[in-house]
């Protein structure tokens, strides 16, 4: 009943009035630009393109023909950031020794390979088994708890304790941070670790699902570079010190002198009994060539009118990137996500037209339209760059309304294959008014303004992919910054079969839902600008920045 009563207040507090040049958001301009943003020659956007780099200078020039505020330092509309691109050099290596004169030269590629984060570098030492290698006190969980792991070799689970389980102490069927390789190689190397061995603890038991792991190492290296590349933060990477390989089940077993099945059991009851000590000596090196990748994100702002309020922000995002071409075949990314970069836009020229009316936002409003969010790994990099090194301080950041995706309806086939995991069938036409609102459980006053602003708009807004194994409260840039304690949600009109194909188009958009999408996040955001209070984050769980 606290709750009930709470949120209704909180409904009142953000009681709305109608935000003003709201009708500058319109369709057909709307339509004009995603038609240039996605047209064939845009070339799909893909990172490191001339595309990408002409889609963000057409942005940045968007933003100073409105008249908008540059945030960077430099006087510029971008938020530049690094990224690495790595290669596969000579040298890498992994030798087991069970005594003077028996050893084992790991085969790369079938029993183990480099991550693409790791450092160049080398160890040698025996190995120490410590479960998932989470340390998240926050959750009273601590794999390293007991003896030191200094100077040590450490193995560990990829991934998360029941990754199944809606009820998991982590964030349930959505993959949380702490699963991430490259954050858990930063904890090893924090704790004194020399190097870190992942292994899948699950692809011992289903084969069917996981393949080889030899296919899986063709996968992550193939022969040929791939269209699509992986990246990592250049941050990142170089925070990292020790090298970090990926073995296979079975060699994981011999280094060990036990199954993997009993471990993993015992692991995700976070049981201290799930730490083992081998015998063995491991000689090990990550060989790698890296190039420097220079990115940005555009970003733009409206300062607000209060001479107080004005020092905190509401932020409105979306990314621009999208997945290239392949010859005469071009990703458009029409939707995913021409949509969301669109209508940052066309909100921003309505703050602009209200502005001119005489009518600022009591708080300063961020079009922040991000780039590289499609690269792994992981995605979301413009964001997480962001969140690593702000321009505006975290703490003043009231909230974040991300777009992504916001110009169909969503359209589940069945038996529409793992892309659909964990989304039941069904049609576009039973979506037409639907849009689904994501983060909603982080912030349920974040979700009440929503609700509040949707009143004219009549949008259903479905709220219940928080806690759903499709993952998409993780895929999107809202997420960041709900890891950094800061109320984000994620609108979305949902998946559909040409989501990430050559069919996400122009021509199948449609813009009379993003433009009422659009609408409803102005005057959210409109809402959030202009009231003395601000959303509080209901969950609190936040990962630091990475040291």
């Amino acid at each position: 009943m606290r709750l009930v009563l709470g949120l209704l207040l909180t409904m009142a507090t953000f009681g709305q009035n109608r935000a003003p040049a709201i009708e500058t958001i319109r369709r057909d301009e709307l339509k004009a630009d995603l038609f240039f943003l996605a047209s064939d020659g845009m070339r799909g956007r893909l990172t490191g393109t001339p595309e990408y780099a002409l889609a963000a200078e057409w942005i940045a020039a968007r933003y100073a023909r409105l008249g908008l505020q540059p945030v960077a330092p430099d006087g510029s509309f971008y938020h530049r950031f690094d990224l690495v691109l790595s290669r596969l050099a000579e040298g890498n290596r992994l030798i087991v020794s069970t005594g003077p004169d028996s050893r084992r030269v790991a085969r790369q590629g079938e029993d183990f390979y480099p991550l693409i984060f790791s450092a160049d570098a080398e160890a040698r030492g025996r190995v120490l088994f410590r479960g998932f290698g989470i340390s998240a006190p926050d959750l009273n969980w601590d794999d390293y708890r007991g003896r030191s792991i200094k100077g040590s070799i450490v193995m560990i689970f990829e991934g998360e304790p029941a990754p199944d389980d809606p009820k998991s102490q982590f964030d349930g069927l959505v993959t949380s941070e702490y699963a991430n390789s490259l954050r858990k190689t930063l904890a090893a190397q924090a704790q004194g670790a020399s190097a870190v061995l992942f292994v899948n603890g699950r692809a011992r038991t289903d084969i069917r699902t996981t393949g080889s792991f030899a296919s899986t190492a063709r996968a992550y290296w193939p022969a040929k570079p791939p269209h699509l590349e992986r990246y990592t933060l250049a941050s990142d990477a170089d925070l990292i010190r020790i090298p970090a390989l990926q073995i296979s089940p079975a060699l994981a077993e011999q280094i060990l002198g036990r199954q993997l099945a009993p471990l993993l059991e015992e692991a995700s009851q976070g049981s201290a009994r799930a730490s083992a000590e081998s015998d063995v000596t491991i000689d090990m090196a990550a060989s790698l060539h890296r190039t420097i990748v220079a990115d940005r994100s555009v970003i733009a702002k409206i300062e607000g009118s209060d001479l107080n309020l004005k020092r905190e922000a509401v932020l409105i995002s979306a990314h621009y990137d999208h997945n290239g071409a392949d010859g005469a075949q071009v990703f458009n990314g029409a939707d995913d996500n021409a949509s969301g970069a669109v209508a940052v836009l066309d909100i921003a020229e309505a703050y602009v037209a209200a502005a001119q009316q005489g009518r600022r936002p009591r708080r300063t409003i961020i079009f922040a339209i991000w780039g590289s969010e499609e690269r792994c790994c992981g995605p979301l990099l413009g964001s997480w760059a962001w969140l690593e090194h702000p321009l505006w301080p975290l703490e003043k950041t009231v909230a974040v309304l991300n777009m992504d995706m916001i110009g169909r309806s969503e359209d589940v086939p069945e038996g529409g294959g793992p892309r659909f995991k964990g989304l039941k069938t069904q049609t576009a036409a039973s979506n037409a008014n639907s849009v689904h609102v994501m983060g909603y459980s982080f912030s349920p006053e974040l979700a009440a303004v929503l609700r509040e602003a949707n009143r004219e708009f009549d949008l259903t807004l479905r709220m219940d992919y928080d806690n759903n194994a499709s993952n998409l409260l993780r895929r999107s840039d809202q997420w960041p910054f709900l890891q950094r304690g800061v109320p984000a949600v994620f609108l979305h009109t949902g998946l559909h079969p040409d989501y990430h194909t050559t069919a996400d188009r122009p021509e199948r958009i449609d813009f009379a839902k993003m433009e009422r999408i659009a609408r409803l996040v102005y005057q959210a955001s409109w809402d959030l600008a202009q009231n003395e209070s601000r959303p509080r984050m209901l969950k609190h769980r936040t990962i630091p920045p990475p040291e």
